[in-house]
């Protein structure tokens, strides 16, 4: 296990950074303090960033386990702990979380929807809660504490939908609340018996325990009580990923909530389900990992091709991205259920990748709608001559989503193919062909959407004289553009921050796939 401090490590500095901006808000006067509120809420989430980056400095890529911790009691009775610590596995999701919140945070001072509705000041409230959350997800050790940040990314989530999301944002909100509560009772069941068998809810104890053999979970089938478990977190995660077919409140959700909150959706928020998967299902339960594997790897691979599908068939532009993250959120699964080294790499990568790429895309997206009030793709055409700087922008937002070579998406999609060609527990082969035709698709539908929106003629006279970019927009899209092109020539510094940790992980999995081979009649 890691060596835990008593002491206040950068961990706790990045997740609560956001909540002393948060706690400042809430002395500020909306009526006669609004730009000041504004500047505020961008300014914690940058140094929340800017902290990060510092945390990123003093992490050693070289160690496997857990570093920077920090362990105080909280429930001494029940030994739940308030824990937190990074490691390869999460630091680059904490680093996602903190360079797309500050990003959507500056996205907002030019909402429309945000200014005819007011609330400016719970609205910002929301979002560094929101970042608070999340970035107690990706940091939490602790069973139970992670169960507690994982329930509150909700409540926030489920305000920015309902408030100043579109016409049907309570139906969507509603059907996002209900949809992720109902996949986490069944996690939340599964932790209860975890920590009352461990006598802990402490993960790297637990780990530890079951590694000296001191707990075990018997798996002696698809039913077993590790099976069991397994599908109590996979549910959960599931549902927030999506995995199809339980990806059927997504789109709902991302038409309806506001720019900055599919920003965040798209971003982040998805990227619990995927990290939950690699940090407890496979961690906890590599048997019924390997068990399920196959199966998992199946839904994977339907949820690839039918969110292509049926992006290809979109009108609405908002839509077309929404469907286009079951897609490429179905090649992390495959690539974490190859259940090897590049697989998980690659999904981990991915992760980060889809969150720069779909956040993006909804990004431009949301810049569009504030210039023409329409999502319609039919409303647009010939916008490139009109916005230059914008067009070429969105090309290269556009051209990473697809996975083309050169630019962050390939290398995730490459290595997760990788992973998928080699694993040795389905039909690689067969796997990895299905998989590619989800490439082909996305730069089907990926290509239509942007010859519709920016080639062709400028017919449209609503068209015409659409504003440039303001400054702030271009503060929000260089950032994305930059690190697009940063990991997709040079990937090995992103690589080398997982590589121990996930090496570790694929050990543990090698060695229940050993126990499990020596146990076979």
């Amino acid at each position: 296990m890691a060596e835990v401090s008593n002491s206040l490590s950068l961990v706790t500095v990045v997740l609560f950074l956001p909540v002393v901006g948060l706690l400042v808000l809430l002395f500020m006067r909306e009526k006669t303090q609004l730009e000041t509120i504004k500047w505020t809420a961008f300014g914690f989430s940058l140094a929340t960033f800017i902290a990060s980056i510092l945390m990123l400095i003093a992490y050693d890529s070289g160690e496997a386990g857990l570093q920077l911790a920090e362990r105080h009691d909280w429930l001494p009775q029940f030994n739940i702990s308030y824990y937190v610590a990074v490691d390869g596995l999460s630091i680059l999701l904490v680093l996602l979380t903190t360079f797309i919140m500050p990003l959507a945070i500056l996205s907002s001072f030019r909402m429309g929807v945000l200014q005819e509705r007011g609330r400016e000041k719970l609205y910002y409230i929301f979002m560094l809660l929101m970042e608070w959350a999340m970035i107690g997800v990706f940091v939490a050790q602790d069973l139970f504490l992670f169960y507690v940040f994982w329930e509150v990314t909700l409540v926030p989530m489920y305000f920015l939908i309902g408030i100043w999301g579109a016409e049907e944002r309570i139906y969507a909100a509603v059907k996002f609340f209900l949809y992720t509560v109902a996949g986490s009772i069944l996690m939340l069941l599964a932790i209860l018996f975890v920590g009352n068998k461990a006598g802990t809810f402490a993960l790297p104890e637990i780990l530890a325990m079951l590694q000296s053999g001191d707990l075990s979970f018997p798996m002696d089938g698809l039913l077993s009580t590790q099976s069991l478990l397994f599908l109590g977190f996979l549910i959960a995660f599931a549902v927030k990923v999506p995995i199809w077919p339980l990806h059927s409140w997504l789109p709902d959700a991302h038409v309806q909530a506001p720019t900055a909150g599919s920003v965040v959706l798209a971003g982040i928020l998805l990227k619990m389900g995927t990290y939950g998967i690699v940090r407890f299902n496979l961690a906890l339960f590599p048997e019924a990992s390997l068990d399920w594997a196959p199966i998992i790897a199946v839904f994977a691979i339907i949820g690839i091709i039918y969110g292509a599908w049926v992006s290809y068939a979109q009108t609405d532009v908002k839509k077309l991205v929404a469907y286009s993250s079951v897609s490429h959120l179905g090649f992390v699964v495959l690539g974490i259920f190859a259940l090897n080294a590049q697989g998980i790499q690659g999904g981990i990568l991915q992760m980060v990748n889809h969150g720069i790429s779909t956040g993006g895309l909804f990004l431009l997206v949301g810049m569009l709608y504030e210039r023409r009030h329409t999502k319609a793709l039919d409303a647009f055409g010939g916008i490139w001559k009109v916005m230059p700087v914008f067009g070429g922008i969105s090309l290269v937002v556009v051209l990473s989503s697809m996975g083309l070579p050169g630019l962050n998406g390939f290398v995730g999609e490459f290595t997760i193919l990788l992973g998928s060609f080699g694993s040795e527990h389905f039909n690689g082969v067969l796997y990895t062909f299905f998989a590619t035709l989800g490439i082909i698709l996305a730069a089907a539908y990926m290509l239509l959407m942007f010859q519709k929106v920016f080639m062709g003629e400028l017919d449209k006279e609503e068209n015409r004289n659409l504003p440039q970019l303001h400054w702030q927009e271009l503060a929000v899209l260089i950032p994305i553009v930059i690190v697009i092109f940063l990991i997709g020539i040079q990937p090995s510094p992103f690589f080398n921050l997982m590589d121990a940790s996930v090496g570790e992980l694929v050990a543990r999995v090698g060695e229940a796939a050993t126990t499990i081979a020596s146990a076979a009649p």
